[in-house]
């Protein structure tokens, strides 16, 4: 077995929480985006790979008139030859903003920042962003983006936070009304999108007050309307930060979902992965619908990770033409503090994974800090590179500071 990591940044100033995306006509082509701290103030940076993740170039996307900095960035590819990034926006006049770049020609050039969802003071806050394109291959809303973000309202005054869901059917020139996925009683976590071979719209995020739990909404008209919603799994929260000394980091729990646009026995089958922490310990959890998102299985832990480890930060995307399903995690499970990132994987529709450590060498999640650092992003990325295939990104302190790595091993799953 040979595992390949690729430094994606230079280290130096801190970047993490990244996303990636590959074009799946031209697979060698890829788009990676992160919070970058190279100009002082947190930016978006963006990153192409024009040799499948080999090397890669860095650049910032620029910022809105008035703003001054920007975050939680994700990236989507959609046919032929396009990419788009989210990104939550702040302070300027308009504060917790969810702004929208576009590239039509692999990510060579982006469009300025466009406003989706505008934030305003403390009242509104849009944050925890994630985007989507429509990529099935049977979908007739083919194209279509979808943007999700938590919205936070009346921040000073201890509010609460909902799911909204976005989309845009003319590539993100104009944005439909926002859709209010959550209950305004309910407070959640960064929502996410998936999108099945016919164009079905899976929205999900997790319920922290007044109950932990895992939850989705299904379009079948493209996102103009949702069902009912359906709960996955209760969730049982991770400690934060994770019980290990030294360890200071947030850990936050998001939901991340995937669908099997794949043609064979498991075609158009939902995916929704987790962590949390019903053993006494955070491990990664999945449940499977085979109906369509209409039930679910009952969750179980795809790790095999010895009790006691840590394992978090979960992301999870089915490869498109052979239903592989792929899960990036960090765990600590090679000597109780220092990360690794792991990635498991099906050929059997999730019915057993195998593990494997895509990261050559542990770090310590503190980097050279003397101290226990705060925050090492609130999450990491995978994306399928077809046939068979995936690219991961990290953030990976091992050249001393918070670095963007890519990575990815040659392990054939007999």
């Amino acid at each position: 077995m040979t595992n390949f990591n690729f430094q994606v940044t230079p280290a130096g100033f801190p970047k993490f929480e990244p996303s990636v995306a590959v074009n799946l006509l031209m697979t060698g082509i890829m788009v990676s985006v992160s919070v970058d701290t190279t100009s002082g103030s947190p930016m978006i940076g963006l990153y192409r790979s024009l040799d499948g993740g080999s090397s890669w170039s860095n650049t910032m996307l620029p910022l809105p008139a008035g703003f001054t900095g920007a975050e939680a960035p994700t990236v989507a590819y959609g046919f032929p030859s396009t990419f788009v990034v989210a990104a939550h926006a702040f302070p300027g006049p308009s504060d917790g903003t969810t702004i929208f770049y576009v590239s039509t020609d692999n990510g060579a050039t982006f469009s300025g920042p466009k406003i989706v969802a505008p934030g305003f003071g403390t009242y509104i806050n849009n944050d925890e962003t994630n985007i989507t394109v429509d990529v099935g291959q049977s979908s007739p809303y083919l194209g279509n983006i979808y943007v999700t973000y938590n919205h936070q309202f009346n921040v000073a005054n201890g509010g609460n936070s909902t799911a909204f869901f976005q989309r845009s059917t003319d590539n993100g020139t104009t944005w439909n009304t926002p859709v209010l996925l959550s209950s305004e009683s309910d407070q959640v976590e960064r929502p996410e999108v998936a999108v099945s071979l016919t164009g079905i719209v899976y929205a999900a995020w997790v319920t922290v007050n007044p109950s932990f739990r895992y939850v989705i909404r299904r379009s079948l008209d493209g996102g103009v309307t949702f069902e009912d919603s359906v709960l996955v799994s209760p969730v049982v929260p991770v400690p934060n930060p994770l019980p290990v000394p030294n360890y200071a980091f947030r850990v936050l729990t998001f939901a991340s979902i995937s669908t099997d646009r794949s043609i064979g026995p498991f075609t158009e089958d939902v995916y929704a992965v987790w962590q949390d922490n019903r053993q006494g310990y955070a491990d990664i959890f999945m449940s499977k619908s085979t109906d369509k998102g209409e039930h679910w299985s009952v969750p179980v832990s795809i790790t095999g990770a010895p009790a006691g480890s840590q394992n978090f930060f979960p992301s999870v995307d089915v490869d498109p033409l052979t239903g592989v399903v792929n899960v990036i995690y960090y765990s600590n499970q090679v000597d109780g503090f220092d990360l690794d990132v792991f990635v498991a994987r099906s050929i059997n529709g999730g019915a057993t994974f195998t593990n494997t450590r895509i990261t050559n060498t542990s770090f310590n999640p503190n980097g050279s800090s003397p101290t226990p650092v705060p925050t090492i992003g609130d999450y990491i990325d995978i994306i399928s590179v077809p046939p068979g295939g995936y690219i991961g990104v990290w953030m990976d302190t091992s050249p001393g500071s918070q670095t963007i790595f890519a990575g990815y091993s040659d392990i054939v799953i007999p």
